[in-house]
């Protein structure tokens, strides 16, 4: 990185809007979005990538009032100006203080949000395809473009979500008939030889020379590179793109290259997005104060909640960053103290107003403690009274899928114990609230209802579902009884005796 920022061209600095900071926490929107990342590849983008982007931009972040204004900017995730800005993949700067080794750059005064918008295209999906080797036609499967092996099963495949950014997947099986596309070079074998893992990763210059035509494809051949990564015999070169004269953090293309120099994976986004709404931005120096002021627990606008661990990537490097301490008090430590040795301003993935977006912010690199490497922490740029806090959505248990009309079952199954009046249900909920159990017994059945009590009902919660059991005692044993789930009136089965 340089410390130097780029300075686009943009227009006057406008006049701000109604003040209000955004969330320091990930609210449940963004959690449950990231729980679909599609990205394979482990590092920075990996934690950020989505394929549940929707399409198109959001009208009311890219249309300001008749005076230009910008409207309100609405961040859901971290690194918005309020919390620490735990840049994906890398440590937790929860507790540390930053100072940095020199003066830092001041900005260009305003930058602009940039969003994904449109369809993708059979056309595009086919150039893609092209520079990965995959052969075949684009077929429409929902809301996914495929393309699979047309003689094998073992043959090289390509997924595209239809709506930008067009999250893509690539995918070449090991250890069985290679399919019939090889991608280059001499080494091809004739179609039905075996391929089997083996073998030592190729080097960083091949590695590059491999993923050099793809990134051409996407337009992202001016991106910057890393093939420092090795996973078992493979190379992995991560790729972070440059759009409007930024650099970008968490939106990276991964490129998986075997022992033999082939193609054998990766992940990206095929549409490039678009410049929405334009936002005064603050300088490294300011960004950097309240990126303190939160690791201190001084900032106003905490709005309190722990953060939890983000999804491991679905294959590749799995990374899994501390969580932010909670709940601090006066016996605890000092924060410690981390030099900041550049900063330069970019473009940060985060969800803005419930969509994927690219948020300028700064990136500040890290010096590494002892013989760790250094590392990137993001702190959004866009000028403070433009930030507005998301609504808090009420958290409810997440139902079980069923394939009946009626409405679904709640409780997923049950237990009871030896004296047969200790019925334990398991069934899934969210984590930001308490759940028990009551049971209204008949002669012939006994009805259960979850009764749920959200801990703070008035602040925005992360919606992950998680695996729940309670227990209730019945005024007799269950006996020959049905166990029916009141929310749904179904018969709810038992456990199955491990």
């Amino acid at each position: 990185m340089s410390g130097t920022d780029p300075t686009p061209d943009t227009p006057g600095t406008p006049a701000p809007a109604d003040p209000a900071d955004a969330p320091r926490r990930r609210s449940r929107l963004v959690v449950a979005s990231v729980a679909t990342a599609a990205l394979l590849i482990g590092g920075g983008g990996a934690y950020w990538a989505s394929t549940a982007a929707g399409g198109g931009t959001d009208d009311r972040a890219a249309v300001g009032d008749a005076a230009g204004t910008p409207p309100p900017l609405v961040l859901d995730g971290h690194g918005d100006g309020q919390g620490p800005g735990i840049a994906p993949g890398e440590p937790d700067p929860g507790g540390a203080v930053y100072k940095a080794s020199g003066a830092l750059p001041k900005g260009p005064g305003t930058a602009a949000v940039l969003r994904p918008q449109g369809k993708v295209t059979a056309a595009e999906v086919s150039a893609l395809a092209k520079a990965l080797g995959v052969s075949g036609t684009p077929a429409l499967e929902g809301a996914q473009w495929r393309i699979t092996p047309e003689r094998d099963s073992a043959g090289p495949r390509l997924e595209v979500a239809v709506d930008a950014p067009g999250s893509w997947t690539f995918t070449r099986t090991h250890g069985l008939e290679r399919g019939d596309a090889c991608l280059r070079g001499p080494d091809c074998p004739p179609p039905g030889a075996k391929r089997m893992p083996g073998g030592t990763p190729v080097s960083e210059e091949r590695a590059k020379a491999a993923a050099a035509p793809v990134l051409k494809a996407l337009g992202q051949d001016d991106a910057k590179l890393d093939a420092t990564q090795v996973m078992g015999t493979e190379r992995v070169v991560n790729a972070d793109p440059v759009f409007d004269g930024l650099p970008t953090y968490g939106w990276a293309t991964g490129l998986r290259v075997g022992a033999d120099g082939e193609l054998v994976g990766g992940s990206g986004r095929l549409k490039e997005p678009v410049k929405s709404a334009t936002y005064p931005v603050i300088g490294a120096e300011k960004a950097l104060a309240r990126l303190n002021e939160a690791a201190r627990g001084t900032d106003p606008g905490d709005i309190g909640g722990c953060a939890t661990d983000p999804p491991a990537a679905e294959q590749g490097r799995q990374t899994k960053p501390q969580a932010p301490p909670c709940g601090k008090t006066a016996e605890d430590p000092a924060p410690r103290e981390l030099t900041v040795k550049k900063a330069v301003l970019g473009l940060a993935a985060q969800f803005a107003d419930g969509r994927e977006a690219l948020v300028p912010s700064w990136l500040f690199e890290v010096a590494p403690q002892g013989s760790g490497p250094a590392h990137t922490v993001v702190q959004t740029a866009v000028a403070p009274e433009f930030l507005a806090k998301p609504k808090p959505a009420p958290t409810k248990p997440v139902p079980i899928p069923s394939d009946d009309a009626a409405p679904p079952r709640q409780l997923q199954s049950y237990t009871v114990d030896a004296s047969g009046r200790t019925l334990t249900a398991t069934f899934w909920g969210g984590v930001c609230s308490d759940y028990g159990l009551t049971a209204a017994e008949s002669a012939g059945r006994v009805t259960v209802t979850i009764t749920e009590t959200p801990r703070q009902p008035d602040r925005a919660c992360i919606a992950i579902a998680v695996e729940v059991k309670k227990a209730v005692t019945l005024k007799a044993p269950l006996g020959e009884r049905q166990v029916v789930d009141a929310a749904s009136g179904a018969v709810v089965p038992k456990q199955a005796p491990k």
